[in-house]
């Protein structure tokens, strides 16, 4: 009796420590990948997305791998492991049907981290919603929008949607400055305006090879897109370093642009009627 009782507590006495161990373990490999990250990211400037990807799946095989050792150590949970397996054949069905699509977002996300059709910090606009890459996980994509709300997206529909990366190969952004002019205001000083507030912004970059410099192209393209109802339909081209920055340039574009047409008469139309009364 004594010798099944010692028997016993050693056998929980290792489960708890191989519990303990595989806690204990994935906390260390969860905050090594942490500070590599961070070291990485700020430090390096790399692509912290394998890190990341890693990450998870290190912690998940080690909480795999330690529960399933620590079942394994005691006799009496084997025993009752291996009595479940062999009369579940029904529920193993169950659960493998069931387990589809956790096995597909997986797949998924290696796909992903693989083929890097986006990477973390990258900015994707997925059907209508828009954000920053956060995170790649084992089951998920989690996008942060620009209200600071976690948008979270299973690997398997991320990887089946048309994707629009703003970061994707090449940084640098090309930001339509559309404006329409009514048409008695002067074209050609509009279009002037427009291409010199674009070329006096800061964030702007000139775009040009050696080659069209040499043969005058211009800095900033200006065209007359078309003649609308109410207004000659302008656009402008103007390139930024990045996502960010373009869209804080388009911002100030448009408020400077306006400050500029209203001190040099170049009128910006609003649909209106006249009305002719006869007798």
């Amino acid at each position: 009796m004594q010798e099944q009782l010692f028997s016993l507590m050693r056998h929980w006495g290792v489960f708890i420590l191989i519990i303990l161990s595989t806690i204990l373990l994935a906390y260390g490999v969860n905050r090594f990948f942490r500070q590599l990250i961070k070291r990485s990211s700020e430090e390096l400037k790399n692509d912290p997305t394998n890190y990341l990807f890693l990450r998870h799946t290190s912690v998940g095989v080690i909480y795999i791998v330690g529960i399933a050792s620590a079942i394994y150590a005691v006799p009496n949970l084997r025993t009752i492991a291996s009595s479940m397996l062999a009369g579940a054949g029904i529920l193993a069905v169950a659960i493998g049907f069931a387990s589809q699509h956790a096995l597909g977002n997986i797949i998924s996300g290696f796909f992903i981290v693989l083929f890097k059709p986006f990477r973390v910090n990258d900015r994707l606009l997925v059907r209508d919603k828009a954000g920053i890459v956060e995170d790649i996980t084992l089951r998920h994509t989690v996008i942060r929008d620009f209200e600071n709300k976690r948008i979270l997206i299973p690997n398997t529909v991320i990887s089946n949607e048309v994707i629009v990366n703003s970061d994707f190969a090449e940084d640098k952004i090309c930001r339509w400055i559309d404006v329409g002019i009514s048409y008695d205001s002067d074209i050609d000083l509009a279009k002037a305006i427009m291409a010199d507030e674009i070329k006096n912004h800061p964030l702007r970059i000139d775009t040009r090879t050696a080659e069209q410099t040499e043969d005058g192209a211009p800095e900033v393209v200006v065209r007359v897109l078309g003649l609308g109802n109410h207004s000659v339909n302008l656009r402008a081209w103007a390139w930024a370093k990045d996502a960010p920055d373009s869209f804080v340039m388009s911002c100030d574009l448009y408020e400077s642009i306006k400050k500029r047409f209203d001190k040099e008469g170049i009128e910006i139309p609003y649909p209106y009627q006249n009305i002719i009364i006869k007798q």
